[in-house]
């Protein structure tokens, strides 16, 4: 079923199913039909309430990985002479926006702070869209239970609630 729905040259999806298939020994598309399901699984997410936080986390996060090689890397990724930029890898978050700019000559040695600046912007508002879009997908699991991930105590109430959640789960013979 799954091979029928993917075209051909979809080789990470194919890859994906094909690990699926062989960690369970089940056809992905046997856990989109699969009914017998018991009750919905309980969630853990770590939401936050404020996006400006998130916004200024992203942007905070990107500086780090700046500061800490993120250019660099990129660069001795590219000269290894294995990777391209169309692998699932280098398509990340980041990654993806770093090669493209060295790849055109935005990003050369020594770094040239306007140019740097344009490739973060453009990394901060990927990591935005991507961001909104895993909140949207969360959005239709209703069964989450949602934890300010902002929140000082955060750490602390997801504790508690996976502690309630494993003392309700049934008890078996010998444990």
């Amino acid at each position: 079923v799954t091979a029928q729905r993917l075209p051909a040259t979809d080789a990470q999806r194919i890859h994906r199913a094909l690990e699926v298939y062989r960690v369970s020994g089940r056809a992905l598309s046997s856990f989109h039909t699969d009914k017998t399901r018991i009750s919905p699984p309980r969630l853990l997410s770590l939401e936050p309430r404020d996006r400006g936080w998130l916004h200024q986390r992203i942007a905070q996060r990107l500086d780090d990985m700046v500061a800490h090689g993120l250019i660099t890397e990129v660069r001795t990724l590219m000269q290894r002479g294995d990777l391209s930029a169309d692998l699932p890898s280098m398509r990340c978050v980041g990654y993806r926006q770093v090669w493209e700019a060295i790849e055109t000559g935005q990003l050369t040695e020594p770094l040239d702070p306007k140019a740097l600046s344009a490739v973060t912007e453009r990394c901060i508002a990927a990591t935005r869209q991507l961001a909104k879009r895993q909140l949207t997908w969360l959005r239709h699991l209703p069964e989450r239970h949602i934890i300010a991930c902002e929140d000082p105590h955060a750490l602390e109430q997801a504790v508690a609630w996976a502690t309630e959640q494993a003392a309700r789960l049934p008890r078996t013979q010998g444990t």
